[in-house]
């Protein structure tokens, strides 16, 4: 049976832990029979108890926790998370990424497997389709997102692609395995969330094959506030451009 690997990075989700474990529950009743499900928490230093309260919310669950020390961004994240897996992952396996706020629509991932099920390595949940959108987000926060997505796509010549920064993605095992190949265990190497449109810039780098659902965000499923830094993000996203030369000398060596 084919593994479906559900990888989620935390900071201080210690709200948000048992809605998510609810979504959790769920996938389990829909997916089980067809998939092996583990769950992958990398918790990148919480100081409100998110990894114990998930421990306690993981009964009969095959979870995972792995934990930062100290906080390193959500990039660092991942790259912990990646790197977990290497060695692990068969090509036949699946991976999603989530947020942990709950804003990542859990109902959606069947038909990403759908999508993927089409021909597609990389399946992205995007607000920007048509029949997407966002609600209870405030005007400045989707004008920046916006902005920002068109600026980065414009900058980096990331074309076809309407969101390049949603965490919420399902992967072919053997595309991360791939990626892994050239570019390292841990894929990604900025630290930011600007780490996201990385990913996206070496699996184009890769040709990988990428398709996208339309997904409403929500805002209001979410406990706390967001922790993205907008000016440290977008600092972090013209900072890419610097790193572009050497990534694509990596796929050209690696990427086979």
């Amino acid at each position: 049976m084919e593994t479906l690997y559900v990888m989620v990075p935390v900071f201080n989700e210690a709200p948000n832990i048992v809605t998510l474990f609810g979504a959790f529950r769920q996938l389990e009743g829909e997916l089980a029979g067809r998939f092996s499900l583990r769950y992958l928490l990398v918790d990148d230093g919480s100081g409100d108890g998110t990894a114990d309260l998930a421990k306690s919310e993981a009964a009969g669950l095959e979870l995972t926790v792995l934990r930062h020390e100290s906080n390193r961004g959500p990039g660092a994240a991942f790259a912990t998370g990646f790197s977990y897996l290497a060695g692990r992952l068969r090509d036949g396996d699946w991976v999603i990424t989530m947020e942990g706020d709950n804003t990542s629509r859990r109902e959606l991932i069947k038909q990403m497997l759908v999508r993927a099920g089409e021909g597609f390595d990389v399946v992205l949940a995007s607000p920007y389709m048509y029949g997407g959108g966002f609600s209870q987000t405030s005007f400045l926060r989707k004008l920046l997102s916006s902005g920002a997505n068109l600026v980065v796509k414009d900058l980096l010549d990331i074309q076809g692609i309407l969101t390049v920064s949603s965490f919420f993605r399902l992967y072919r095992g053997a595309t991360l395995l791939r990626l892994q190949h050239a570019f390292g265990p841990g894929i990604v190497e900025r630290r930011g969330f600007e780490s996201m449109v990385e990913m996206i810039m070496k699996m184009a780098m890769l040709r990988v094959a990428i398709s996208e659902v339309a997904m409403q965000l929500d805002s209001s499923l979410r406990k706390g506030k967001s922790k993205m830094k907008i000016v440290r993000t977008i600092l972090g996203y013209l900072a890419l451009w610097r790193c572009k030369a050497t990534w694509l000398r990596q796929s050209e060596g690696g990427g086979a």
